[in-house]
């Protein structure tokens, strides 16, 4: 079992085996947020700090019969003691947690991260309910903003969908357009529903431009940098000169939303068919910004 999971059947197990959603998202937040290294990443999302990741173990965790989920409440449903399985900081961090927040309400979590950790709260629909205009104010500024206008490429190789929809939301990013050719993905969270639904439960816009893309079949053999770029030729001259039409309707959402990203698989731009892409954006006759690789 991957030690992760480990870490919520453990907390769950310290609150008397029973948490409501909400709850246990941010009491897994606040213990994270004291981990040298964390267990898992958070997002700003709807109702405060989030992770896609620790919701989508939770929903295994569920299937495998280890944990059962009711409507608003993860309840564990093992007698194992999951603690022992952990190191020994974070079974004390895990007992900390529980020894400070123990009697706190869902309520009470919420206002206590918000005005903690004000960023995890930009995207908030209840913010308003809790928090007074001086805390709202603080969350203002704590959001992202940018004057520029630029145009980004970015790839999500090695990142957790939480660490790159932070990479965006810091950039202050307005739309996220996928290059790829099929939007599938070995790797959590990256196929398009999955990107696409977190991209717009933080505000930024979402589109898909598979012709643009490179077909799978010719990426096979890519074992040096001389491959990518032999690669690459046959990109520039084959598919870019198609595909003006998709090309200019990238540099519309640039004009109209000023903030744009290109996003493919690879970390480095230089591997990726992204960075073609945007300098033949950058040469059609209305583009007068800034290209920036993240």
């Amino acid at each position: 079992m991957y030690y992760r999971r480990k870490v919520l059947l453990s907390l769950l197990q310290q609150f008397e085996g029973s948490l409501e959603k909400i709850q246990l998202q941010k009491l897994l937040f606040l213990f994270c947020q004291k981990q040298e290294k964390p267990a898992f990443s958070f997002i700003p999302f709807k109702y405060g700090c989030f992770s896609f990741q620790a919701n989508a173990d939770l929903g295994t965790l569920s299937k495998y019969g280890l944990i059962e989920e009711q409507e608003k409440r993860w309840t564990v449903n093992t007698e194992e003691d999951f603690l022992k399985a952990l190191n020994k900081q974070d079974a004390q961090l895990l007992r900390a947690i529980a020894l400070v927040y123990k009697h706190k309400t869902t309520d009470e979590l919420i206002k206590l991260t918000y005005q903690k950790f004000p960023y995890f709260a930009i995207n908030s629909q209840i913010a308003s309910k809790f928090l007074d205009k001086t805390e709202l104010d603080k969350i203002e500024s704590n959001r992202p903003r940018s004057e520029d206008s630029c145009l980004y490429t970015i790839g999500y190789e090695g990142l957790s969908l939480e660490e790159y929809i932070n990479k965006l939301l810091k950039k202050d990013i307005k739309v996220l357009c996928d290059v790829r050719k099929n939007s599938f993905s070995m790797k959590y969270g990256f196929s398009k529903s999955q990107l696409q639904a977190a991209c717009e439960g933080v505000g930024i816009q979402f589109f898909h431009f598979p012709d643009v893309g490179i077909e799978s079949s010719q990426r096979q053999e890519l074992n040096s940098q001389k491959d990518y770029d032999l690669l690459f030729v046959n990109y520039c001259q084959e598919v870019l000169p198609q595909t003006i039409k998709t090309q200019e309707a990238i540099l519309g959402l640039l004009e109209q939303y000023q903030r744009v990203a290109l996003t493919c698989f690879e970390e480095q731009h230089c591997q990726c068919h992204r960075s073609h892409l945007a300098t033949s954006i950058t040469q059609l006759p209305k583009f007068n910004y800034a290209l920036k690789h993240l």
